[in-house]
């Protein structure tokens, strides 16, 4: 199965790395990361190997939700830097070959933006409370959705004008209460859009990641949630981080009026030259349906959840891949991989589990500890195992380091929604969230020159800067280096995907000439394949490894090894 060709677009296998603005470089020593701090690591950036950057909000914003609730679409948040930051770091990346995409989040604003203030000031049945999802019920909220972050979805207006015309109005919100949903089937909301597409393009901007890409239409009437207001509702876990299962259905989720929304933007993009792209954040379970955001006339990409929450289960990883990759070659798209984000504990933490723990939503001082050691290696073997996949890789920063999740993250530090509107019982986000290690310096690390930074950085912390790093022949910096390097140089994110039969516990598929297998298993295997080791991911001990006699390649538990076979076919 092949999904592209040489003549493919820039993102069809591009190896893309998500930034955090706020967390990833601190240029003026306030302690929160910038736009100059940005540009002033993008060389680290293109020496990794990477070819494109995606950069979350950088809007300005009161920060409720880290920069997802936005108050200005064409705007720069001052602690970030000016618009002038902008362009000399677009301008930058692209001297240095290196693609621009950013974060456009089309669901909600910030309860701060100029159209909310004055749906708020205009009153009941205005034509400014048309943009947004305003409803009236005088028997308690208009439906029984629950938001995303818990509780309940809809809040009352009076609560934010104190004006008793408002006694008996909701808003709707399926995250924050800060965070009012867009109506998007007013004509206004639609256009403001795709003038922000044209704004952001005309600074040349790349491509686009669109948040909660499933969510924007809602089912006509605003029906009752079959599954009910606990939908989202956080239980008791019974491993770190579990939530209550939600399937990603229900009367917000996945209408099928998003697609035309979709289609509209693409006719936007394609107004510009230079392949400019968009990728979904669509929490869509059946990959079917998560296909057809990416056909011919709508998006490019679509996040691969689905693999991403893998267990450590051969099964059910070459279940996952095979399903995503066989639904987008349905449409002709190509299939995205992703191990980490900022909404999910890093993927150095989650393997560090038992099978079948479900870590979902933040891991804390109160969750039974996970082996740190076994999930490094692990991470790093299903990250080596995906880059030998045809298709794009997303990164996300300082996975290249084999940063764990903080968990001892002190309560009154924590600044993600969830950990209020929850009460405490889910920790949230921040724990993916703390700055980077650039040098040992235990004073900000060398983020920042201020060690009060935003979110605290462990005592720690330092084991992981890129300083040592970079010296460090065994470093998880350096596997990342030789991994990107030999993916570019094999051309294998163009290329092509057969699975060959293995032993239990063991994944193996050819991609052209190199074969890439992956031990998920108790036992060492012996791989009968003639050829040349390229890569082994990093183990303790050293293996696997070759022996004198080029047959017996040998595969210890929870790792990955690329062989060349070009030589011996």
């Amino acid at each position: 199965m092949t999904q592209n060709n040489p003549a493919s677009p820039w993102w069809a296998d591009a190896v893309i790395y998500q930034i955090y603005p706020r967390s990833f470089a601190d240029s003026n020593g306030d302690g929160i990361g910038d736009l100059p701090g940005v540009t002033s690591r993008l060389e680290y950036l293109k020496d990794l190997g990477v070819d494109a950057i995606w950069l979350s909000p950088f809007y300005p914003s009161p920060q409720i939700d880290c920069g997802y609730d936005v108050a200005d679409y064409r705007a720069i948040a001052p602690e970030y830097g000016t618009m002038s930051d902008f362009e000399e770091m677009v301008h930058t990346a692209h001297e240095l070959g290196l693609r621009v995409i950013i974060d456009v989040v089309p669901n909600h604003s910030s309860a701060q933006h100029q159209w909310f203030q004055e749906a708020l000031a205009a009153g009941p049945d205005s034509p400014e409370r048309d943009r947004y999802i305003f409803r009236f019920s005088d028997t308690g909220a208009p439906n029984n959705w629950g938001s995303i972050f818990g509780g309940s979805a809809w809040s009352q207006v009076d609560s934010l004008t104190g004006s008793s015309a408002d006694k008996d109005w909701w808003y709707l919100h399926l995250f924050d209460s800060s965070q009012p949903d867009f109506n998007w089937n007013h004509p206004d909301v639609r256009s403001m859009f795709e003038d922000y597409f044209r704004f952001w393009m005309d600074k040349g901007v790349d491509g686009f990641r669109v948040d909660v890409a499933h969510a924007l239409i809602k089912e006509d009437g605003l029906p009752d949630d079959q599954v009910g207001p606990d939908r989202f509702a956080y239980s008791a876990p019974e491993a770190p981080g579990e939530i209550i299962p939600a399937p990603e259905t229900g009367p917000f989720f996945d209408q099928d009026g998003v697609h035309e929304v979709y289609r509209s933007w693409r006719r936007v993009l394609d107004e510009y030259s230079g392949d400019r792209m968009l990728v979904a954040e669509a929490w869509v379970e059946d990959p079917a349906r998560l296909a057809l955001y990416v056909r011919p006339d709508e998006m490019q990409q679509a996040f691969n959840f689905q693999v991403m929450q893998s267990q450590w289960d051969a099964r059910e990883l070459r279940r996952n891949i095979t399903t995503t990759y066989e639904a987008n070659s349905a449409v002709g798209a190509v299939t995205t991989w992703v191990m980490s984000n900022h909404d999910r504990p890093r993927h150095a933490t989650r393997y560090g589990y038992p099978t079948g723990a479900k870590v979902s939503q933040g891991i804390g001082l109160h969750d039974p500890l996970p082996d740190s050691d076994l999930g490094l290696v692990r991470a790093l073997a299903v990250t080596s195992f995906l880059l030998g996949l045809p298709g794009s890789m997303y990164l996300y920063n300082g996975e290249e380091l084999g940063l764990p999740e903080v968990l001892d993250l002190p309560d009154d530090a924590r600044t993600d929604p969830t950990w209020f509107r929850t009460g405490g019982q889910t920790v949230g986000r921040d724990g993916c969230r703390v700055p980077l290690p650039w040098t040992t310096d235990p004073k900000g690390f060398g983020f920042s020159s201020n060690p009060n930074t935003w979110l605290p950085q462990p005592s720690w912390w330092g084991k992981y800067a890129v300083q040592i790093q970079r010296t460090d022949e065994a470093s998880a910096l350096n596997f990342y280096k030789r991994a990107l390097q030999l993916r570019k140089q094999l051309r294998l994110g163009s290329g092509t995907l057969l699975w060959e039969e293995s032993a239990p516990d063991t994944l193996t598929y050819r991609n052209g000439n190199i074969l890439v297998a992956m031990n998920l298993g108790r036992v060492v295997r012996e791989l009968d394949y003639d050829g040349t080791v390229l890569l082994h991911s990093p183990t303790s001990p050293r293996a696997p490894h070759s022996t004198e006699d080029t047959r017996k390649i040998y595969l210890t538990p929870n790792h990955t090894i690329w062989i060349d076979t070009s030589q011996t076919q």
